[in-house]
């Protein structure tokens, strides 16, 4: 984890940053696939190319969904339970309720947190078809 990441050239334009970003050692993880950052609702959406595959919270507005939140792709069924072994603390996010299934919440005050996003960002090196997806707004 020597590698630093400047924030400011993985945005994909100019932008007040309010926030300052949280759990930055993802982005440092996924700088070999040149990760897009933009602001999205309370944190920050992660793309590569064209696939939105993660958002990085940390709010003071419902803390309980700070952390990593995965997006899965559509071949993923959330309730896997091959996946769900990968990463043990992931669970649904409550401000989404049930609306949106294919976004999961690995909590930031899990005490594997770091463990299971660094495998997330592992799986994503490898390109798994698991995680992320592209927005309509980008098709």
């Amino acid at each position: 984890m020597d590698q630093i990441v400047d924030t400011e050239k993985v945005m994909s334009r100019p932008t007040k940053l309010t926030q300052k970003l949280p759990h930055a050692f993802v982005l440092e993880a996924l700088a070999p696939l040149n990760p897009e950052v933009r602001r999205m609702f309370s944190g920050f959406a992660v793309y590569l190319a064209d696939r939105l595959v993660c958002m990085l919270r940390d709010h003071d507005k419902s803390p309980r969904d700070n952390g990593v939140w995965l997006v899965l792709s559509d071949i993923t069924n959330p309730a896997d339970p091959k996946f769900r072994l990968e990463f043990p603390s992931i669970r649904s996010i409550e401000l989404l309720g049930n609306k949106i299934r294919h976004w999961l919440l690995i909590p930031s005050d899990s005490p594997t947190f770091e463990t299971e996003a660094l495998h997330a960002c592992d799986l994503l090196l490898q390109r798994d078809p698991r995680l992320g997806r592209i927005p309509e707004s980008r098709r």
